[in-house]
C-alpha cells in the first residue's frame, strides 16, 4: 500500500522546488544513511555492464545505498549491483505501477526489501516528461553523481545538468574514443572526473560520506546547499566564521561546502 512520506527530505531542498507530494514503499532508514546516484544509458556496452555492477556492488558492500531509476540498462545494473534490501528506486510513475514493465517483478523486490519514491499521484502513467522530473530527484539524493554511460542529448545528460546546478561532484567511466560521447564531452570540459580504478574510488568516496555523518549540524545544513539568507537565518555566527576559513562559499546566491 502506498504511502505519503511523513516529513521532508533534506537532500531534496536542493531541488529547484520540493516535490508537492512524495510517496513511497518499503524502508524510509535508507534515507538516513549515505546515498550515491547512479544513472546512464538504456543500451550499455559490455564494459559498462561489468563495471557498473562492480562498481554498484562494491559501494554497496562499504555501506553506500545505491540510487538510480529502475529503468533498463544502467539503472536495472545499478540497483542489482547494491541488492535490493540496499537500494533506492525513484519512479516516472505512479508508486503502485511497476515500470517498466519488464522490471515489474525486480521492482516488487525493492519495494519489499528496499525503498521506492514517486513524487506522482499512485495510478498516473509515465509520460516523456516524468522522466526528466524523476531524474531530478535520483540527482537530489546522492552525495555524487556517477555516469557510467551516456549519447549526447540523453536524459542522463540532463541528470548531469541537474548535478551542476545544485554543485555536485560528477564522476564518469573512462570510455575509448566514439563510445559514451556524453560523459567524454563531460571529461573534455572539466566538468567529470574520471573513474580510473575502480577500489581507490570506493574507498575515497566512503572516507568523504563518513565525513559527511559526523558533520556539525551547520555544515550538514549546508551540504543541503540551502541559499545565503536561509543560512544566515539560521547559523548567522557560523556562517561568517566559515567563509572567513574558507569551509563553506557563496555561489549564485546559495552555500555550498568546499
Amino acid at each position: 500500500m502506498s504511502q505519503y512520506v511523513p516529513s521532508r527530505i533534506k537532500e531534496l531542498e536542493s531541488m529547484k522546488k520540493y516535490p508537492d507530494e512524495l510517496y513511497f514503499k518499503g524502508s524510509l532508514d535508507l534515507l538516513s544513511r549515505p546515498k550515491i546516484s547512479i544513472v546512464g544509458t538504456r543500451r550499455p556496452n559490455p564494459y559498462t555492464r561489468a563495471l557498473t555492477l562492480e562498481l554498484s556492488k562494491k559501494l554497496s558492500y562499504a555501506g553506500m545505498v545505491i540510487v538510480s531509476g529502475a529503468a533498463a540498462g544502467v539503472d536495472t545494473l545499478a540497483h542489482q549491483g547494491a541488492g535490493v534490501s540496499n537500494t533506492i528506486a525513484v519512479l516516472p510513475c505512479g508508486i503502485d505501477i511497476r515500470y517498466p514493465k519488464a522490471n515489474s517483478e525486480f521492482i516488487a523486490s525493492i519495494e519489499n526489501n528496499g525503498l521506492t519514491l514517486s513524487q506522482f499521484e499512485p495510478d498516473f502513467t509515465a509520460r516523456e516528461w516524468s522522466f526528466v522530473v524523476r531524474n531530478e530527484i535520483v540527482v537530489a539524493l546522492g552525495e555524487v553523481l556517477i555516469v557510467t554511460e551516456a549519447d549526447l542529448n540523453s536524459g542522463s545528460m540532463r541528470s548531469v545538468e541537474f548535478a551542476l546546478e545544485m554543485g555536485k561532484q560528477i564522476y564518469v567511466l573512462p570510455h575509448r574514443i566514439r563510445e559514451s560521447e556524453g560523459t567524454h564531452r563531460l571529461l573534455t570540459q572539466g566538468r567529470a572526473i574520471a573513474i580510473e580504478e575502480i577500489d581507490s574510488f570506493v574507498a575515497m568516496i566512503t572516507s568523504s560520506a563518513l565525513n559527511t555523518i559526523n558533520d556539525s549540524p551547520f555544515i550538514a545544513y549546508c551540504r543541503t546547499m540551502p541559499t545565503y539568507e536561509e543560512v544566515i537565518a539560521r547559523f548567522p555566527k557560523e556562517i561568517f566564521e566559515g567563509e572567513l576559513g574558507g569551509i563553506i562559499e557563496v555561489r549564485n546566491g546559495r552555500v555550498f561546502v568546499v
